[in-house]
């Protein structure tokens, strides 16, 4: 069935990639993304030039992930548009990176700012109207930095992506009992194809930045980025984590997974978080909690129309 879908961070990179491989297989989605008429006005237009050639439902849609005003605004227009909202998912993100203690407090709490508090700002304008259909999917693109291997200069956004997947599984135990269902999925590096490290933010304080520049990590951000690029397959495609979202997307309600991975460099994630997940379920299962784990999938009242199909 054709689902109504708030992507945001569609501008590019993940978002983008999602928004179309959901779009092209049949859905309405809407791409959202920060300064439509201003600085992403060419990638708003460039999605409703697509759009119209495919012959697909594609709608660009201002949303700033960090104005609560937006977020509000943003899902009253897909309500009024559409009528619902079926799945929210939860890519917008930004990258910093540079040595830890030469980025602000100010600047860390900007990187929660988006990738953490934009997600709350987000469910708590959407989840009022999916509780009260009680139905609904939540897809959070996490990162393979919370549980496998963290290379250093990367800090402040590993912290946030940690956060963010924390608030994921919280969010999770509480939607079940609502009929909502989560997946997270957790992506690994992808250096080619995404604007991660172009649009990175660096340092604030440059008189710390120099003192690593000038001592023992000088162009270690260089070397970072290098061992990146060694260990990252030349075929890894950032639109593989697209398809995989529409695949989950795509699944009937209830046996979706709560977690998928698609990591080309294999940095252990997989792992870690087989650990965590089943840890977490056991304490869930040895307090009488266990029902949490699994979304309460509700049947929809069909209305008998004489002659006709029914409709649900």
């Amino acid at each position: 069935m054709q689902k109504i879908i708030l992507v945001t961070g569609a501008s590019s990179g993940f978002g983008r990639l999602t928004s179309l491989a959901l779009a092209r297989g049949g859905d309405t989605v809407y791409a959202s993304m920060r300064d439509t008429s201003g600085r992403n006005a060419g990638n708003a237009e460039e999605l409703r030039r697509i759009s119209r050639a495919e012959g697909i439902d594609l709608r660009p849609l201002e949303l700033d992930i960090q104005a609560e005003s937006s977020v509000e605004g943003a899902v009253a227009t897909v309500i009024a548009e559409a009528g619902h909202i079926d799945v929210l998912v939860h890519n917008a993100g930004h990258m910093m990176f540079g040595p830890d203690e030469a980025f602000t407090a100010e600047q860390l709490a900007q990187q929660y700012d988006v990738n953490v508090l934009g997600t709350k700002r987000l469910n708590r304008a959407a989840l009022p109207h999916m509780r009260q259909r009680g139905e609904g999917l939540l897809v959070w693109v996490s990162s393979s930095s919370s549980a496998g291997g963290v290379p250093p200069y990367l800090a402040p956004y590993f912290a946030a992506k940690a956060a963010m997947d924390s608030l994921a599984t919280s969010y999770a135990r509480e939607l079940t009992r609502w009929g909502i269902e989560t997946t997270i999925v957790v992506p690994g590096a992808f250096t080619k194809g995404t604007n991660h490290f172009a649009h990175a933010g660096h340092p604030a304080d440059e008189a710390r930045l120099a003192e690593y520049e000038a001592g023992p990590y000088a162009n270690f951000g260089e070397t970072v980025q290098r061992a990146f690029g060694e260990i990252v397959p030349e075929d890894a495609d950032p639109a593989d984590v697209a398809e995989l979202i529409a695949g989950v997307v795509a699944k009937p309600a209830g046996p979706r997974p709560f977690r998928l991975h698609l990591d080309p460099a294999a940095d252990g994630a997989d792992v870690g978080f087989a650990v965590l997940d089943r840890l977490r379920a056991e304490m869930l299962h040895r307090v009488g909690l266990g029902d949490l784990l699994k979304v309460a999938v509700r049947q929809r009242a069909c209305r008998v129309r004489r002659g006709k199909p029914a409709i649900c």
